[in-house]
């Protein structure tokens, strides 16, 4: 698995993981059942600690995209789409970024576009 993380970002190093590997599920790129690196792999290959794989996976395992246990390692969980309720911390996460492009003085229209442009474009 290859990241693409930016050390000089103000995005900490176990949110880029955290983003990118959802980012790879929805596209399609990880399926689920496809098993993660591990920890020691995946923080060697990227030249990271440990510790920061752990709390990415760890992040990744409380928020349903992953499953993991010492015996069989992280893979991706299978899909939930039964459930037609939002989460509250995706409503949250939501509200900020809509906020963000308020203040950033993106139009209404611009956002929903592009909304719908990246919903679109997704799995």
């Amino acid at each position: 698995m290859l990241l693409s993380l930016d050390f000089s970002s103000d995005i900490p190093i176990y949110q880029q993981i955290r983003n990118q590997i959802i980012i790879a599920i929805s596209d399609g790129k990880l399926l689920p059942g496809d098993q993660l690196p591990t920890i020691r792999n995946l923080a060697d290959q990227s030249g990271i600690n440990m510790m920061t794989v752990s709390k990415a996976y760890q992040l990744l395992k409380q928020e349903g995209y992953i499953t993991a246990d010492r015996r069989n390692g992280a893979k991706v969980a299978p899909r939930n789409v039964s459930s037609s309720e939002i989460p509250r911390v995706l409503h949250n996460e939501l509200q900020l970024l809509i906020s963000q492009f308020h203040l950033q003085g993106v139009k209404e229209d611009q956002f929903l576009s592009l909304c719908k442009e990246l919903y679109n474009k997704e799995g």
